[in-house]
């Protein structure tokens, strides 16, 4: 799971506990509130940075470390393509994205913050 705001982290508890995956990562700012799911191993991890680049990251590492050739990504609606592009650049395995849709009233900003940091993305960050 990618870190911010929204349902997110409810949305990956959910794919946990349904199955879809033995091991759950998520991107937090603190991992001494990592949650415990039956049957399935929790990573929590704090991203360097602590940005969109640096979760993809740590995702090619963890990937690399534990072998793994598939992920599930829970994003927001409005991070999704431009979290898919980072994740391209560090990750060569299937990527399945799972969004959740943001608070309406934080889709002025997120349009704003999203376009801005995709020009990044595109154009003076362009690999892992």
């Amino acid at each position: 799971m990618l870190g911010g705001a929204g349902d997110r982290r409810d949305r990956a508890l959910e794919l946990a506990r349904a199955g879809y995956a033995p091991v759950l990562a998520l991107s937090t700012p603190n991992a001494r509130h990592c949650p415990t799911v039956p049957n399935v191993k929790v990573i929590c991890f704090r991203p360097d940075p602590f940005t969109t680049q640096g979760e993809a990251r740590e995702a090619g590492r963890l990937a690399a470390r534990y072998g793994w050739t598939r992920m599930i990504f829970v994003t927001d609606r409005s991070q999704n393509v431009r979290a898919r592009l980072r994740i391209d650049r560090c990750y060569a395995g299937k990527k399945i994205m799972v969004s959740v849709d943001p608070p309406f009233r934080d889709w002025p900003y997120l349009i704003a913050y999203q376009w801005s940091a995709m020009f990044k993305a595109l154009i003076w960050q362009r690999s892992c």
